[in-house]
């Protein structure tokens, strides 16, 4: 899924974040508001993922999203 398509949609995207990424708050989501840096960088902290990692899981995780 394109990416500003989630960034605008963010509140409804929340929801299967913590499904994929159950480490990371309701504050780390809504400080990440739809970003993609920002959500990786929370990844790699909460995760301790490297940053290709982090990027690949992002793009994964986007590309399974059915379109709105």
């Amino acid at each position: 899924m394109n990416w500003d398509r989630i960034e605008g949609n963010w509140k409804q995207f929340k929801g299967k974040v913590l499904e994929k990424w159950g480490d990371l708050t309701n504050d780390d989501l809504d400080a990440i508001n739809g970003k993609r840096e920002q959500l990786i960088g929370k990844l790699q902290e909460r995760y301790g993922l490297a940053r290709d990692r982090a990027e690949r899981e992002v793009d994964e995780w986007s590309a399974g999203l059915k379109e709105w």
